[in-house]
């Protein structure tokens, strides 16, 4: 193996079958990391590698590993040795109280992968004696059994986010209605409240990024009042997102042609919510440029 590049981290995410690995996989994907379910084991070291070869591009890699190996499984232990020459490199194991276990898989109604012919809780049993010793020598180890999907996903945003990992993508767009409204968005507002610069003729032919059109559509009766309550409106809708693990929310900010008062609201409205805690902000304008 060649040597890694230094600060590449490798999370290893395992344990007990019906535990919650999907879930704190979705969560660790959400903020940032590159997720891979059901990695061969032997094929781990390998991923590294080409980790290595992408220039940085993948600096922070999770390999969620289970019993779904096989007897790959077994070699884990030796596998991360051999990581950790290289890499940071921790273990992450899900648990759960059999009962729990038990019943999140009746609820699913799906045979637990070593169960066999016998039965569940037969499969859950010989599952947790081939992971006991796995189980003691990880890094963390997080008992799900009174973790709902959402209570999981916050406690694995809170454990592996970086300070400076934003907590919920917020894109803004503008859009022209006579082009249509998207639809894959989850907040709407209408700026044809405001007069349109189209009818000013020095004004036509610029765009809502130009200064001139900005003061112009800022300055309108009703822009400072919509602004200043609008943002206040969405500070704590964002921050229920964030508590409901919703990581990406989409606005767009219409006007008629998507030319002048969308475009210059949109600027406006981001450039603000850039300022509220844990959430990062990006804008593109979707008409702009149409004739």
């Amino acid at each position: 193996m060649s040597e890694h590049a230094p600060g590449q981290e490798i999370l290893i995410v395992t344990g007990m079958s019906g535990a919650g690995r999907s879930t704190v996989a979705n969560a660790l994907e959400d903020l940032g990391w590159y997720v891979v379910d059901n990695l061969p084991l032997p094929m781990l070291k390998t991923l590294a590698d080409m980790a290595d070869r992408s220039g940085g591009a993948l600096p922070k890699i999770v390999a969620v590993i289970d019993v779904r190996g096989r007897d790959l499984f077994d070699d884990i232990q030796q596998t991360v040795a051999e990581l950790r020459e290289h890499a940071t490199v921790r273990v992450v194991f899900l648990d759960a109280t059999d009962d729990i276990l038990v019943r999140r898989y009746e609820a699913v109604r799906r045979p637990h992968p070593l169960q066999a012919e016998g039965s569940l809780l037969d499969g859950i049993r010989l599952e947790r004696e081939r992971l006991q010793e796995l189980r003691a020598s990880s890094d963390v180890v997080i008992d799900t059994s009174r973790y709902n999907v959402h209570d999981l996903s916050t406690a694995t945003r809170e454990m592996f986010s970086a300070e400076d990992t934003p907590g919920l993508q917020l894109s803004v767009q503008s859009f022209g209605f006579k082009y249509g409204a998207p639809t894959d968005v989850d907040l709407m507002v209408d700026m044809r409240f405001i007069p349109n610069p189209f009818w000013e003729p020095e004004l036509r032919p610029l765009t809502g990024v130009d200064a001139e059109v900005k003061d112009y559509v800022l300055s309108r009766e009703g822009a400072a009042e919509f602004l200043e309550h609008y943002v206040a409106a969405l500070q704590p809708v964002l921050a229920g997102f964030q508590r409901e693990n919703k990581r990406h929310v989409s606005l767009a900010v219409g006007c008629t042609g998507g030319k002048h008062r969308s475009v210059a609201m949109a600027r406006e409205l981001a450039d603000r919510l850039a300022g509220v805690p844990g959430v990062s902000v990006s804008l593109r304008h979707r008409d702009l440029g149409r004739e």
